[in-house]
């Protein structure tokens, strides 16, 4: 066939060797009968992690908030309800927390009247809360 144009012709190799060359490029692969292919699922861990946890805290002291920092540098959230406590006592343990979280790389925020939410990096919070932590409104 004169008239039929080939693209291995054009390139220098007959139609016989492309075939043998297209043949042995992909072999058949064999597999063993007994065999078995793994799976290409992966199992979801069920269960609770063991690391996410919220410690609660209802200073009464301000020696309390060394324990409520060193929940915050186990990288555990805190909440704090400062019922307990007169409004001076929980301003200097607002701020005493406010450096911990600074130096974790977290975040105060304010949740309630006389509550606060201490978070560690690894922690997200989603939602709105009615305001951020504002030292002046405590």
């Amino acid at each position: 066939m004169a008239g039929r144009f080939s693209l291995s012709n054009f390139f220098g190799v007959s139609d016989e060797q492309a075939e043998e060359a297209a043949t042995n490029l992909n072999p058949p692969r064999e597999t063993p009968a007994n065999a078995t292919t793994s799976p290409k699922v992966v199992p979801m861990q069920g269960g609770k992690s063991v690391n996410s946890k919220i410690a609660l805290f209802e200073p009464k002291i301000y020696s309390d908030v060394k324990e409520i920092a060193a929940q915050l540098l186990k990288n555990q959230a805190v909440i704090i309800n400062f019922d307990h406590v007169d409004d001076q006592m929980a301003r200097r343990i607002v701020d005493f927390l406010t450096g911990t979280v600074y130096a974790i790389n977290g975040e105060i925020e304010r949740i309630g009247d006389e509550i606060f939410l201490c978070i560690p990096e690894n922690y997200e919070v989603s939602g709105s809360t009615t305001n951020q932590f504002n030292p002046n409104t405590l």
